[in-house]
């Protein structure tokens, strides 16, 4: 494992041996895994009760891998907390399921070694179903690392505990270790990293980097990866909380994988009851397997073809949008709530038509043809341009065709999952100021469109063919890295912001509460 600093950070590049000629393709796995959680305990378990509960995920995740392997697969991703689940409420009682992980540098196949270091059950085990199955796996595991005073930054128990993925090759060997950056609002179990961690290695089938959920939604180490380190496959275990109509997992991780031009695999927890459902094999022309399943309580594995250097063709997004001309609407524009933030809307009237709306410094351009204008469903073009501040702070530039939850328009925006309006075309542009856009088009019952929307150079998403089924959403979601830590929220909507984090924790700690009895 060699470590070169680039600007602020700290990179890790996994440099693996390869023994065999490159491959053209590849076939990769990915397993949504319905987890079995820990009961909510005041007092820590002990480490035999952390382990056993942890061998009961790793029974399931065992037959997931044998299965894929038997299939032909060369690398499997699994969830994050895929082993011992999300139901902690303090450091202290996640601390019996972790192990002290080392650098990838130390030269270790756990399978073979397993006492070299104190303490490494999962590791081992881990080790030994990448080796016994001749493939990669990737897991999601806690690691801790001591710490004392002369760390000023050492927390007060001594330890720092990092939410961290790890990647066996398939001979067993430790290849790569990331701790996450950017944890979750609930994540108060964990500890970020000092310097984010971009974290890549080496195989016969490209190169892959790593992160995890929450990181997606930042510059780094998820964008860095791909600029600056040129990796053809992400993997990208998650516990994603589906949020409509922009950030469903299904929808949003293969618009990323489109506009960063890789591969993208997704391994989602599935737990209909929080919403975690969505996995998927996604390539940047097109999704390759996606899995969203609200009605059962089973896991699922998928697999697919992926090639292993795929094209990145470059767009500019807003060469379209910036020389059309204002398209005038005729109809009174509205503000409404999309996850928090205000946008601009303007109602589409006719089954055909052409629309602008804008909104700051951002202005969006829609073309379209309904099949039909149906009475009963609302139909909007929105825009937004600026700060998100509630889960996060991230900017936003975001042009979107949305239906509205009723025919009322002050629903729209609000989370809505059926619909019944096919589109015949459409074409949506905007004036981004970012580079950084990913296009999404999600169809009724949250299904995605292999195949049915393309994106040209200038920045157009537009259809290939009438689509496959009613319309939810057709969105650019642009992000404007640059202007997270330049621009500060108004006062009153930071104050909103953090009143809606409290209501959501609070939420959260009955849900959990509930859960457990």
């Amino acid at each position: 494992m060699i470590a070169a600093p680039l600007l602020a950070y700290a990179a890790i590049s996994v440099l693996c041996i390869v023994k065999v000629s490159t491959m053209d393709t590849f076939i990769a796995a990915v397993y949504e895994h319905a987890v079995v959680m820990p009961n909510i305990s005041l007092t820590p378990v002990t480490h035999e009760k952390a382990l056993a509960l942890m061998n009961q995920n790793l029974d399931l995740l065992e037959r997931a891998i044998s299965s894929a392997a038997k299939q032909g697969a060369h690398i499997i991703v699994t969830p994050e907390d895929g082993i011992y689940g999300w139901r902690f409420t303090a450091r202290e009682a996640v601390y019996p399921y972790l192990e002290d992980i080392p650098d990838p540098q130390v030269n270790w196949i756990p399978c073979n070694d397993p006492h070299r270091f104190d303490r490494t059950p999962v590791q081992n085990r881990l080790s030994c179903l990448a080796k016994d199955n001749s493939i990669y796996v990737v897991a999601n595991i806690g690691d801790k690392k001591p710490c004392n005073t002369s760390d000023p930054q050492c927390p007060p128990d001594g330890r720092y505990q990092y939410n961290t993925n790890v990647v066996y090759d398939s001979e067993g060997k430790l290849v790569a270790r990331y701790h996450k950056q950017n944890l979750f609002m609930s994540e108060i179990q964990f500890n970020s990293p000092k310097r984010p961690e971009v974290v890549t290695f080496d195989t016969k089938f490209g190169r892959l980097g790593i992160f995890t959920c929450f990181d997606i939604l930042f510059r780094d180490p998820a964008v860095t990866l791909v600029k600056d380190f040129h990796v053809d496959t992400i993997l990208f275990p998650t516990a994603w909380m589906n949020v409509l109509p922009h950030l469903s997992a299904v929808e949003f991780h293969s618009a990323w994988a489109m506009g960063m031009g890789v591969n993208f695999l997704a391994a989602n927890l599935h737990n209909p009851l929080m919403k975690m459902t969505g996995s998927g094999i996604y390539a940047p022309d097109s999704p390759k397997a996606f899995h969203y399943d609200m009605k059962t309580e089973e896991g699922k594995l998928l697999l697919s073809q992926l090639d292993s250097h795929p094209q990145h063709p470059v767009v500019n997004w807003s060469s379209h949008a910036s020389s059309v001309k204002a398209h005038s609407s005729g109809n009174q524009e509205f503000t409404g709530i999309v996850f928090f933030d205000e946008y601009t809307f303007v109602e589409l009237l006719g089954a055909t038509g052409n629309y602008t709306v804008c909104h700051r410094d951002l202005c969006c351009h829609l073309s379209y043809k309904m099949s039909e204008k149906r009475s009963d469903e609302l139909y909007v073009l929105g825009a937004f341009d600026g700060l998100h501040t509630v889960e996060g702070t991230y900017y936003l530039q975001i042009c979107t065709l949305l239906k509205c939850k009723t025919t009322d328009p002050n629903t729209c925006g609000d989370s809505v999952e059926t619909a019944s309006t096919r589109f015949e075309r459409f074409s949506l542009s905007g004036t981004f100021a970012t580079q950084y856009v990913f296009p999404e088009v999600l169809l009724s019952e949250v299904q995605l469109a292999p195949g049915g929307f393309q994106v040209s150079s200038d920045g157009q998403l537009s259809s290939l063919k009438p689509s496959s089924g009613p319309v939810l959403t057709v969105t650019l979601f642009g992000r404007w890295y640059d202007k997270d830590q330049t621009l500060t929220a108004s006062s009153d909507l930071i104050a909103q912001a953090q009143s809606v984090l409290m209501l959501v924790q609070t939420v959260i700690a009955h849900l959990l509460i509930w859960w457990n009895y």
